[in-house]
């Protein structure tokens, strides 16, 4: 009704995700960053978490519409209360992949099978799981343990979790996702958005369908939108829709406080917004493969070390050729292990033991260092300073 009135060419306030819609807030641009960074690992898990209406659907839907769908094919999973063997067929589906009855090891088999043919055509695979915090944590080891399907030294799949604040903490604290957190490489909780970034969304997803100036806004009503919202775009977007029906109804080309107030007053009455800004849960910045230990971003303050390419590079050549050295003790090992003399051969067994050991902690502690380094590359660059050096 109001688009008409209005001569808007769409609904501007549309509850459902849609990419085309997306605005850049200071949060949004954030976790875009670190969700890019994550896709160019081509491994592991990246992680978003946010409030109910935070945005996060429609920043990966913008992501996924950003990408060749010749190069990343994409499954897309919104998930209820579900357990190991049903995630599993779950995914399944989601790529297409018909699996006859509920068995377990069939589905299993034709996702490894569907992720070996996406890679000798050259495709990546991602699979986007929303509403996270619904999964068991039988679940989430099963999609742990798809994670390690790998072609070569090439892993398949890549997965990214959408979910609610409460599945942070899970994912933090519950002692049994242990493994599943080391393989965290990028995480990124959203925030709401700031008062001062009221004004252009509004202005953003209206321009979008064709606003030419009717209606006007008073100053005064983005304030009072931020304070009712608390900066949550699905809740702007709520208010937003009455506020143009109302002007609509009675004919106004200018939308005032006052009409804000009587919309949020009939809103409350319907209990279809809360009545106080929510309070904000303390959150730590965005964080790239953390130590579980610590999973806090460096502070914003800290001092920004000089990034020197020609040392990274050096840097992941060791990893890679530490990586190789760690793959032939393995497979030493276990032929060691397969010998029917192996017990007469136990302090070579020690010795390979010792030698995995000292290079795994030595991989762990370069990684921590690289990822620590591209954390606070990306934080300058999100910076003032850095965008500034940038352009």
């Amino acid at each position: 009704m109001f688009d008409d009135f209005y001569g808007l060419t769409g609904k501007p306030f549309q509850l459902t995700p849609d990419p085309a819609f997306y605005f850049p807030s200071g949060t949004h641009r954030k976790a875009l960053s670190y969700l890019r960074y994550g896709l160019a690992q081509s491994e592991g898990f990246i992680v978003i978490t946010g409030e109910v209406g935070a945005g996060k659907s429609t920043l990966v839907a913008h992501l996924v519409a950003s990408v060749d769908p010749a190069q990343l094919t994409v499954g897309q999973v919104v998930t209820s209360k579900l357990d190991g063997a049903e995630i599993v067929h779950v995914v399944a589906q989601s790529f297409g992949l018909p699996v006859e009855g509920h068995d377990k090891a069939s589905a299993l088999g034709a996702i490894e099978g569907f992720l070996h043919e996406e890679a000798r055509a050259g495709r990546r695979c991602l699979l986007i799981v929303d509403e996270s915090q619904n999964l068991s944590v039988s679940a989430l080891e099963e999609l742990r343990m798809l994670s390690n399907f790998q072609l070569g030294a090439n892993p398949l799949l890549q997965t990214l979790l959408l979910g609610q604040p409460e599945f942070r903490a899970t994912l933090q604290g519950h002692p049994e996702l242990e493994q599943l957190r080391q393989r965290v490489i990028a995480a990124h909780h959203l925030e709401p958005m700031e008062e001062r970034e009221i004004e252009p969304y509004i202005m953003h997803r209206l321009k979008h369908v064709g606003w030419n100036g009717n209606p006007s806004f008073e100053h005064q009503v983005f304030a009072g939108l931020f304070a009712a919202s608390g900066g949550i775009p699905r809740r702007i977007n709520q208010i937003a829709n009455r506020l143009l029906l109302l002007g609509a109804v009675e004919q106004r080309s200018q939308l005032d406080a006052d009409m804000l107030q009587q919309v949020l007053a009939e809103m409350d009455s319907d209990n279809a917004v809360p009545a106080k800004k929510p309070e904000p849960e303390p959150a730590p910045a965005a964080v790239v493969a953390a130590p579980p230990a610590a999973v806090e971003a460096p502070p914003a303050a800290a001092p920004v070390p000089s990034f020197d390419h020609a040392a990274f590079e050096a840097a992941m050549a060791e990893r890679d050729a530490q990586i190789s050295e760690l793959q032939q003790a393995v497979v030493e090992l276990t032929y060691a292990r397969d010998d029917e003399a192996a017990a007469a051969q136990s302090p070579e067994i020690a010795a390979l033991h010792d030698r995995i050991a000292q290079l795994e902690a030595r991989l762990i502690e370069q990684e921590r260092t690289m990822r620590h380094t591209l954390t606070m590359l990306i934080e300058w660059i999100e910076s003032d300073d850095g965008s500034q050096i940038a352009a």
